[in-house]
């Protein structure tokens, strides 16, 4: 997963959630925000404890083997086996510019919070953040090699697939609508992380690239002639652009997955769905600006804070109806 360096400010230091949360991730501090209270407070502090995953598994100055050690000590630390400062002091001198590394240095704050939380709610989260963990410190062990789809899902599973897990067993506690809906509900919640996930690989291709990691199957490759690091020579322009479009399509099937979820939830509960269309929908216009950009090839695809605004209104004007969603989803996809 991506993160942009951004300045902590110094009463970041007082640990606030709801600050860093924003720090963090803007669009989706927009999105948790729409929760109501306790669910808001509850993913804001599961989202954080996803990041110090990412960020244990993402930076560039670790080798693989300390972010092998560090992620398995974050897993002793949430099963409660190692207190948490343990990780803080470790982190203690890494540069607190990077949002995700403030957040990893306020691990134990966090879990602190998660500790006010019902018991039912700290299980689910504590679960899947364990096992995401898990799963991003064996790939680190295996090294940067994708070899099939298969082998692409497992990954994205692992860093995005669980959250929509989370998230799901954490709407089904709150709401018993959604709990009657759950069996249904968690296929298409793997499906939806699946989708944003595969979006965050296209559009984050090039950094990836020069950080040692590319998330493109060898396999799909293969089919187009060239290798995974061949993606990035301006000689195989054309075999490259076939292989974005391939994974575009893949990330479009996943996508109307995570539509399929969203118009499951019972309509009454519009903040809710807000709060799943938003980043959908995200990922929707950044897969429609991917397509047949070269540019993406070269840097990373981003959509406009103009289109986060469109987005944001025509939903909480439109989202009630799950015609009008179907609408949309063919309309952000066209333009």
């Amino acid at each position: 997963m991506s993160h942009t360096t951004i300045e902590v400010p110094e009463e970041a230091s007082v640990f606030n959630a709801r600050e860093m949360l924003r720090l963090v991730s803007r669009t989706f501090a927009l999105s948790i925000e729409q929760l109501p209270d306790l669910l808001r407070e509850a993913i804001s502090v599961a989202y954080l404890m996803f990041r110090v995953s990412d960020f244990l598994e993402d930076n560039e100055i670790m080798p693989p083997e300390r972010k092998v050690e560090l992620l398995n000590l974050w897993i002793s630390i949430l099963r409660g086996e190692v207190d948490p400062h343990r990780l803080t002091e470790l982190l203690a001198d890494v540069d607190s510019s990077d949002p995700e590394a403030a957040v990893a240095q306020h691990a134990d704050e966090v879990l602190a919070i998660l500790n006010t939380m019902p018991e039912q709610i700290q299980e689910y989260i504590r679960h899947e953040v364990i096992e995401s963990t898990a799963g991003m410190a064996r790939w680190q062990a295996r090294g940067p090699v994708v070899e099939d789809e298969a082998d692409l899902d497992d990954y994205m599973f692992e860093v995005a697939g669980r959250v929509g897990l989370m998230l799901t067993h954490v709407f089904a506690w709150h709401y018993r609508p959604i709990r009657d809906l759950k069996d249904q509900l968690m296929p298409l919640a793997r499906e939806f992380g699946l989708a944003l996930q595969t979006v965050n690989v296209i559009r984050g291709l090039r950094k990836d690239f020069e950080r040692g990691w590319i998330f493109v199957p060898e396999s799909l490759c293969k089919e187009m002639g060239i290798k995974p690091p061949d993606l990035f020579a301006p000689d195989n322009l054309e075999p490259a652009m076939r292989v974005v479009d391939a994974m575009a399509d893949k990330a479009e099937r996943h996508l109307r997955n995570g539509l399929a979820y969203i118009k499951m939830i019972p309509r009454r509960y519009h903040r809710l769905r807000l709060a799943c269309m938003w980043p959908l929908f995200f990922a929707v216009r950044t897969l429609t600006i991917t397509r047949g950009n070269g540019h993406v090839l070269t840097d990373e695809a981003k959509i406009t804070r103009s289109d986060v605004r469109q987005i944001i209104v025509d939903t909480q004007v439109g989202g009630w109806s799950n015609t009008w969603l179907d609408g949309y989803f063919e309309r952000l996809s066209a333009e």
